[in-house]
């Protein structure tokens, strides 16, 4: 800051505890933050283009789809927006009104009941239908999929029919194959890590709850000077701020998301409690991550390598799970890796400090899992590229942003060549394969491999026609 800018703003009377510098573009936005429970977006991370490069097109892909935006994930409500929802009616001696920051609870209503827990929004709706469209429009040269796959529940079953409403001309073109979420179907389901017993849902919460503890102590002081009837909790903060994320994709917007009301380094102490979380439960932090994620990316893999012209071969695959398989997925790729620029898999654990906030960490959740997050694998066959060789390359995008696979971008962009690729996966499998004896599976007639989309055992689904998908 200059001291002619000081000087000038001493004369206009400008308040210097808030002056800003006078070129300053600093904007934030608490919806790009809030990891698993964040409206679809694409972070640019890396800002690199999802165009195809010059020369390239693609000739198949596959996508592995978290489901859309939901009411509430019934952890999520249970232990944080429901206890903090229920404190707030029994409080009415409250006046909120007279509270500056907090006003909006004395005429605010809850946008969640019980009932709504875990379904899918009219807005994921809406943006499931929109990905569809996005795609064929990405892919103008690809069939439309005869098939999509799907885990069974119905938020994840939903998603997918939306989807398939943006795909289709005419209905009952594209068939919906659901997956039955077993508990003792080895690698071969859409929900691998249920099928783990190595997996602990409530993995990284012990580690989260102490950074929860430390970003939320100023918060609850402030909050309780303000309404000091109440009593703040760490519980009741983690609560507020992931209703901006919940409420938003139900209502459209939410007082919450106020800056005024949550600063923009809240909402990094929000978000980096929530990378602990999943660094340790779905991350580089669990043993079993990369052993979840691998099948998916064997199984898609080898789909894109097939000849050109094999029978029953699509030219576009789509699936659709839960938050926790693509993250597992980036594990099993080597993506968003905190390490990948030196240290060891030993460290891993020591570039998610439980102490401060790693500002420079590769891993973060707002990034690979947002509400209908999207991990591509892409096919492209490249003729007349500068410096490079006619034939086929492959990449990785993830929500539309292009990855470099670790030592393998020998290609246009961040692309590899066919054999790269081919080293590269053999590489990932040495290094993670095995699922039944990694998870340490109990039951009988497990299996490490995915075979969902080549199995005829699996069916070829049922037609979901525009007529029986019910209103947006």
């Amino acid at each position: 800051m200059t001291a002619a800018f000081l000087q000038w703003a001493c004369l206009v009377g400008l308040p210097l505890a808030h002056a800003t510098a006078l070129y300053s573009t600093y904007n934030f936005n608490p919806l790009e933050h809030l990891a698993g429970v964040a409206p679809y977006f694409e972070p640019q991370d890396p800002p690199t283009d999802p165009a195809a490069p010059q020369g390239c097109t693609p000739s198949r892909a596959a996508y592995l789809v978290r489901h859309a935006a939901i009411y509430a994930n019934d952890f999520d409500y249970e232990e944080y927006i429901e206890p903090f929802i229920s404190k707030w009616k029994n409080h009415t001696s409250i006046d909120w009104s007279k509270i500056p920051s907090l006003s909006f609870l004395a005429r605010w209503s809850p946008p969640i009941t019980e009932a709504e827990q875990e379904l899918l929004t009219r807005v994921g709706k809406l943006e499931a239908t929109q990905l569809g469209v996005s795609l064929s429009f990405r892919y103008p040269n690809l069939k439309l999929p005869q098939r999509v796959w799907t885990s069974s529940a119905e938020r994840t079953y939903e998603s997918a029919k939306a989807l398939i409403r943006g795909f289709e001309l005419d209905d009952n073109t594209i068939n919906l194959v659901s997956v039955y979420e077993s508990e003792s179907g080895g690698a071969d389901t859409l929900t691998p890590y249920k099928s783990c017993p190595a997996y602990s849902s409530s993995a990284g919460s012990k580690q989260s709850s102490k950074y929860l503890d430390i970003f939320t102590r100023p918060i609850r002081a402030r909050l309780n000077a303000l309404a000091p009837g109440f009593n703040f909790t760490a519980e009741d903060v983690y609560g507020m701020m992931e209703l901006c994320g919940y409420e938003s994709v139900i209502r459209g917007g939410s007082p919450f998301c106020d800056t005024d009301l949550f600063s923009p380094d809240d909402w990094l102490g929000w978000e980096y409690t929530a990378d602990v979380q999943y660094h340790y439960n779905v991350g580089y932090g669990s043993e079993a991550s990369g052993v979840i994620g691998l099948p998916w990316v064997n199984a898609t893999a080898n789909l894109l390598l097939a000849a050109d012209g094999s029978p029953d071969v699509q030219d576009l695959y789509v699936s659709f799970t839960h938050r926790e398989l693509p993250p597992t997925v980036l594990v099993a790729l080597g993506l968003f890796n905190n390490s990948a620029w030196g240290g060891s898999a030993a460290s891993i654990n020591d570039t998610m400090p439980l102490e401060r906030i790693n500002y420079k960490r590769a891993w973060k959740s707002s990034h690979v899992l947002p509400f209908l997050t999207n991990i591509a694998l892409e096919k492209l066959n490249c003729t007349g590229n500068y410096g490079f060789d006619d034939g086929d390359y492959y990449r990785i995008l993830v929500n539309s942003a292009p990855q470099e696979l670790p030592d393998c971008g020998d290609g246009p962009g961040t692309s590899c060549s066919r054999k790269g690729f081919e080293t590269f996966l053999n590489d990932r499998v040495s290094l993670l394969k095995g699922f039944s004896d990694r998870c340490g599976v109990d039951y009988k007639n497990s299996t490490d491999v995915l075979s969902i989309y080549t199995d005829p055992a699996v069916g070829n689904g049922t037609v979901v026609g525009k007529r029986q998908m019910g209103q947006l």
